[in-house]
C-alpha cells in the first residue's frame, strides 16, 4: 500500500477520543440505570489502592490545597467531583493513546487485518479492565456476571469500530483508480474530512444521550433523599442544648450538620452501594463459631444515641471536613458476649464493602462503651455515601480510623496496620485540638458604632471525645480574652464559642485559641494535615 495515503498516527489519537467519549456514556448509564460497572470508576479506584501511599497522599494533599485555594465551598463535594473527572479524563486519555497504538500498528499490518486487530485489541483491555473491576461490582450492588459481559461487549464493539474507521481512513486504491466495475475513484469520494465530520457529530450525541439518560436516573435518588428529610430527628426535635444561655455569633456555623451537607471522605470515586436485603455482618475469625448478622439483628440491641462530631485527618486548620450529627447504633461493647470469642483474641479486623478495613484493641472496646456500630444517622438510615448500612465510632480518633459499609469482623490475635497507616499515614490518629473563627459579625451599622459597641465574633472548638475546657481571643497583638462557651450537644461534639468585642475603627486581626477537657493548650506550631492531622492557629482579618 501507498504510504503516503495511510492515515496520520493524529488521526488515531483523534479517533480514540471520539470512539471512547460515546462509551464513557454508555458506561455510566448503563451504571446509573442497571447497577453495571462505570469502567472509569473502578479503574481509577483500582489505581489509588495499587499505587503508593506516598503517591496518593501528595494526590490528596494538593486536591486540598488546591480547593481551599479557589475558595470552593465545600471542600469534600469537590474533591469527589475533581476525583471523579480525573478518572473519566484519564480513561479518554487512555483511549487517545490507545488509537494512537492501533494506527501505529496498522501502519505495518495493513487494512485489510485492521477489525481484527481492533477487536483483539478491545478484548485485551476489556480484560484488564475486568480484572481491575472485579471488586467493584460486589462494592456498587451490581452483579458480577452481567457486568462482565458488558465490559467485554462495549470493549469489543470500541475495538472493532475503531479498526472499522482505519479502515475508512486508508483506501486501498488511489484516486483515479477504477473499480472492477470501471468506476474512477474521484477525491470525493476519500475525503476524510467530510467522515471525522460525520464520525464526530455521531459521538456527540450517543455522548449527550448517555449522559443523559444517566443524570435523569441520577435524579430519583435526589428527589428520594428530599422525602428522607423530613423523617430526621432534627426534623422533630429540639437539641438538647437549646435553652443554653449562650447564643451563637450570627454566622457561626449549623450547631448540627445537616446530613446532606456532611462532609464524605473515602477511597472510592462512587459510594459503594449495599443491598439491605442480602447484606450480613458476618463475625469470624477466633470466634467459637461464626455469625452472620443481619441489620435486624442489630437494631434489636438497645440503641445508643450519640451526639458526634467526626474530622477527616486531611481537614486543613478552618477546613469543613468537619461535621457534627446524631448517630444511633448497638454498643459493641454490648455485643461482645454474643460474638464467643475465644481467649487470645485482642483485637478486631473491620472489613468494608470497598477493600478499607482498619484494627480496632479489644481493650478498647470493653473500657468504651460508646464504640459503636452505626445504622442510623438523625434518626434515619445511613445514606449510601455515608455508609450504609453500617459504619463504626471510635472516640477521639479522625474518620481515617473509622470503616464504612462494614460487612465483616474478624477476631485476630495481634495488632496490624489500618488502609491509611500501612500507606503513610498516623498510627493513632488521635484528633487534635482545634479552633476556628467562623464569623466576625459585622452586618450592622458600623457607622453608628460607639465605645458600647460589641462585634459578635463566634465559631467551633474540637479536641476529639475529650472535650473543650477554654477558648480565647487576641485582638492584634492584645492580650489573650476568655470566650464564652455554649453548652455542646455532647461530650463529644465541637463547642461553639462566642467573644463580644468592644468596637474599634480600623483593620483588626483577630486569634483563636483552645483548651481541652484536660486543661492542655492546642498545638500552635504549624503542621500540615499528613501524617497526624494539621495544627497551628487560626487567624482572621478585617477591615472595621
Amino acid at each position: 500500500m501507498n504510504h503516503r495515503l495511510q492515515p496520520r498516527l493524529w488521526l488515531g489519537v483523534l479517533s480514540g477520543l471520539l470512539l471512547t467519549a460515546p462509551m464513557v456514556a454508555i458506561f455510566y448509564a448503563g451504571w446509573r440505570l442497571a447497577a453495571l460497572t462505570f469502567a472509569p470508576f473502578s479503574v481509577f479506584d483500582w489505581m489509588t489502592r495499587a499505587l503508593p501511599g506516598g503517591v496518593v497522599t501528595f494526590g490528596i494533599d494538593t486536591m486540598v490545597r488546591v480547593i481551599r485555594s479557589l475558595h470552593v465551598a465545600g471542600t469534600a463535594t469537590a474533591a469527589k467531583t475533581a476525583e471523579q473527572a480525573m478518572a473519566v479524563l484519564g480513561f479518554l486519555i487512555a483511549g487517545m493513546l490507545a488509537g494512537l497504538v492501533l494506527f501505529a500498528i496498522l501502519r505495518f499490518a495493513g487494512r485489510k487485518s485492521a477489525l481484527a486487530i481492533g477487536l483483539i485489541m478491545g478484548g485485551l483491555i476489556g480484560i484488564a479492565v475486568l480484572m481491575t473491576s472485579k471488586g467493584a461490582d460486589q462494592a456498587t450492588g451490581g452483579n458480577p456476571v452481567p457486568s462482565g459481559f458488558w465490559i467485554m461487549a462495549l470493549f469489543l464493539a470500541w475495538g472493532g469500530a475503531l479498526g472499522w474507521v482505519y479502515r475508512r481512513f486508508s483506501p486501498d486504491r488511489r484516486p483515479g483508480d477504477v473499480t472492477p466495475s470501471g468506476e474512477q475513484l474521484t477525491v470525493e469520494s476519500m475525503d476524510r474530512r467530510r467522515f471525522v465530520i460525520r464520525l464526530g457529530g455521531s459521538a456527540a450525541v450517543i455522548t449527550v444521550l448517555g449522559a443523559v439518560v444517566g443524570q435523569l436516573s441520577g435524579n430519583r435518588g435526589k428527589r428520594e433523599m428530599s422525602q428522607v428529610e423530613e423523617e430526621l430527628w432534627s426534623s422533630h426535635h429540639a437539641l438538647p442544648n437549646a435553652d443554653a444561655p449562650v447564643k451563637p455569633a450570627s454566622g457561626t456555623r449549623p450547631e448540627l450538620t445537616p446530613v446532606a451537607q456532611h462532609y464524605r471522605i473515602d477511597i472510592n470515586t462512587a459510594p459503594p452501594v449495599v443491598q439491605a436485603e442480602s447484606w450480613r455482618l458476618k463475625i469470624g475469625g477466633l470466634v467459637e463459631r461464626p455469625l452472620a448478622l443481619t441489620l435486624d439483628d442489630l437494631r434489636r440491641y438497645e440503641p445508643l444515641h450519640q451526639f458526634i462530631t467526626l474530622s477527616c485527618i486531611s481537614n486543613p486548620v478552618a477546613g469543613d471536613l468537619i461535621g457534627t450529627t446524631r448517630w444511633t447504633g448497638a454498643s459493641l461493647k454490648q455485643l461482645l458476649p454474643d460474638l464467643k470469642l475465644r481467649p487470645n483474641a485482642t483485637h478486631l479486623k473491620i472489613h468494608a464493602a470497598d477493600s478499607f478495613y482498619e484494627i480496632v484493641a479489644l481493650d478498647t472496646i470493653k473500657g468504651d462503651e460508646r464504640v459503636m456500630l452505626a445504622y442510623d444517622w438523625d434518626g434515619v438510615p445511613l445514606a449510601a455515601e455515608h455508609g450504609f448500612p453500617l459504619r463504626i465510632y471510635i472516640p477521639d480518633v479522625y474518620g481515617m480510623k473509622q470503616p464504612k459499609w462494614i460487612e465483616s469482623i474478624e477476631a485476630t490475635d495481634h495488632w496490624e496496620p489500618g488502609y491509611w497507616v500501612v500507606r503513610g499515614w498516623d498510627r493513632e490518629a488521635r484528633m487534635k485540638a482545634t479552633s476556628v473563627i467562623d464569623t466576625i459579625a459585622v452586618n450592622m451599622m458600623i457607622g453608628q458604632a460607639s465605645e458600647n459597641t460589641r462585634v459578635p465574633v463566634g465559631g467551633i472548638a474540637h479536641a476529639g471525645a475529650r472535650g473543650i475546657s477554654k477558648v480565647e481571643v487576641r485582638v492584634d497583638n492584645g492580650p489573650w480574652e476568655l470566650a464564652q462557651l455554649r453548652s455542646p450537644l455532647s461530650g463529644q461534639t465541637w463547642v461553639l464559642w462566642r467573644y463580644d468585642w468592644p468596637f474599634q475603627k480600623g483593620k483588626h486581626t483577630f486569634t483563636v485559641r483552645c483548651f481541652d477537657g484536660q486543661g492542655a493548650a492546642q498545638i500552635t506550631d504549624e503542621a500540615p494535615p499528613h501524617p497526624s492531622g494539621a495544627s497551628g492557629l487560626h487567624t482572621r482579618s478585617v477591615m472595621l
